[in-house]
């Protein structure tokens, strides 16, 4: 899977101050290795983390090794995009989508 500078990586150890913290909305990608979807949709996350730069984040996180996070938010089909925003989840978009709706989804919260 291939990783650009706009997107982070998270997981259990950096979730709070990458996402529950920020003082941007976070976009995170639930998704894992296996899921045929998850892969998809992976050049729509990435072009939305490039095309939000700076005014959101944009992060991935893998459901495999990151479960109770995954329970946390109650996930439980991927991939799945949640949007945080002062440390809540404010929407959030389960299956593959466009980045046309990534997009809508961050612009309602910039």
């Amino acid at each position: 899977m291939s990783e650009n500078n706009n997107v982070v990586v998270l997981d259990e150890k950096n979730f709070e101050e990458q996402v529950l913290k920020s003082d941007k909305p976070v976009l995170v990608d639930f998704w894992a290795e296996w899921c045929g979807p998850c892969r998809m949709i992976a050049p729509s996350v990435e072009a939305v983390a490039a095309q939000y730069a700076g005014r959101a984040k944009v992060g991935k996180l893998n459901v495999d090794d990151n479960q109770s996070l995954t329970s946390r938010y109650n996930v439980r089909a991927i991939p799945a995009l949640l949007l945080f925003k002062d440390g809540q989840v404010q929407e959030q978009l389960v299956g593959a989508t466009s980045s046309d709706n990534i997009a809508k989804m961050i612009e309602k919260y910039l």
